[in-house]
């Protein structure tokens, strides 16, 4: 569900995105993503010291649950500094699940099932974040539904962390 999600706002379409609604050209674009991307990295960096702190699960949810409320605010923003802003903000968390998820799937599946299990979760994210990107470029052909790819993943990811908190908050790994 979080990678099928994802595939709304995947970052093609974003330039597409701040292309159409703020004129950003090639050098504002490359700028923008060469930004995120450091943010996402920093984010998923500091992932391991907040789990140590606070879980895996709740590092999981504590820090996705916010970042798509971020990215669903994004198209509201009246101008391309705020969004930028909003978008940088984002990013500084987004990925703190990816690390984090991983470390929680190894921990609860068997050594022998870990091969399995992560070969399984790899072919069903990807599987997943297929489909969504030509649903949301056909949203994004009509004005009226522009900023619903936004929208769309942030509520789908806003879903799927609440589902992952309540069926997994009680069932921790052996490291914690």
């Amino acid at each position: 569900m979080d990678a099928f999600a994802g595939g709304f706002i995947v970052q093609s379409l974003l330039a597409l995105w701040f292309h159409l609604r703020f004129g950003f050209d090639v050098t504002k674009l490359g700028a923008l993503f060469f930004g995120v991307n450091m943010m996402a990295g920093f984010s998923a960096l500091l992932a391991a010291r907040l789990a140590a702190r606070i879980g895996l699960i709740n590092t999981m949810v504590f820090t996705h649950l916010p970042s798509n409320v971020l990215l669903m605010l994004v198209p509201l923003m009246p101008n391309a500094t705020l969004a930028v802003i909003l978008m940088l903000v984002r990013y500084s968390i987004s990925q703190m699940d990816v690390p984090t998820r991983q470390s929680y799937t190894m921990a609860i599946v068997s050594p022998d099932e870990r091969s399995a299990a992560a070969g399984i979760t790899g072919i069903a994210r990807s599987v997943g974040a297929s489909v969504s990107p030509a649903l949301s470029g056909a949203l994004m052909a009509s004005a009226p539904f522009i900023a619903a790819p936004f929208y769309l993943a942030g509520g789908l990811k806003i879903i799927y962390d609440l589902l992952i908190y309540r069926g997994f908050k009680s069932h921790r790994p052996p490291e914690e």
